[in-house]
């Protein structure tokens, strides 16, 4: 039952009918990890903490430089060389002391998913590494968690929900990992490389939080669809997008 605060609190989510007093409790019971805590984790993790997620897990192993400060809107100057997860976690946790909010300073390992996963209903990628990345799409696999991937360089961005329980294409469906997001040379393209417009992330994030909100509160959120935004023409893009027979992740 919510409290008289959560009713003021989140009272213009809850007037809305498909969300209601019953949205509102699943998300005050629900788990997010979020890995990764730059320019989409930031937006991403204060939309999901106003809007009463009941626990946010976040993970980043990395300091905040002065050059995040263009994009990584929870950040200050005061906050330059401390942990990104540890300052975010105690700035969300000011802005909403209803929910819990954990921080690991740490970069996100099989070992850390193995821990985390079995406690969580949806992992957030927020990361700007390959890596990162295809570590995530098989952990999730592995415990069978929904992921909401995001990702954005230049003025460009993309999001897709990859949900195990049902099936659905993975990221290294679509990206296969001998050829997704690298350059001739193998360098990965992202935005140390080829630069990135704040407002951009602010949008991929926007639709990642969106995308939360509705998987937990349980509305229909479309699978096997990948979303690409050109923030040069201000336009969405969606993609239809199979398993692959072949993937070795989630056709195994």
């Amino acid at each position: 039952m919510l409290s008289p605060e959560e009713h003021i609190r989140y009272g213009r989510q809850i007037m809305l009918e498909s969300i209601g007093e019953q949205g509102q409790l699943a998300l005050q019971r629900a788990t997010v990890l979020i890995v990764g805590m730059g320019g989409l984790g930031c937006p991403v993790s204060l939309y999901l903490a106003s809007a009463g997620v009941g626990k946010l897990l976040l993970c980043d192993g990395d300091h905040i430089e002065a050059s995040n400060l263009q994009r990584q809107v929870l950040y200050t100057p005061a906050d330059i060389s401390k942990n990104k997860a540890e300052i975010a976690a105690d700035k969300l946790a000011a802005q909403n002391p209803l929910i819990d909010v954990e921080a690991f300073d740490e970069m996100y390992t099989p070992a850390l998913a193995d821990e985390l996963l079995p406690e969580v209903d949806l992992v957030i990628d927020c990361t700007d590494s390959l890596t990162t990345r295809y570590l995530l799409n098989a952990s999730c696999h592995k415990h069978n968690i929904p992921l909401v991937i995001g990702a954005a360089t230049g003025f460009d961005g993309q999001t897709m929900l990859i949900n195990p329980p049902q099936n659905s294409a993975c990221y290294q469906c679509v990206f296969p990992r001998n050829t997704s997001g690298e350059s001739a040379n193998n360098e990965p393209q992202n935005c140390q490389t080829l630069g990135i417009l704040g407002p951009v992330l602010a949008i991929v994030a926007g639709m990642q939080s969106l995308t939360a909100i509705k998987y937990l509160t349980g509305l229909s959120v479309n699978t096997n669809e990948l979303a690409l935004f050109d923030g040069q023409r201000q336009q969405w893009q969606h993609f239809t997008v199979q398993p692959q027979a072949s993937c070795p992740v989630c056709q195994q």
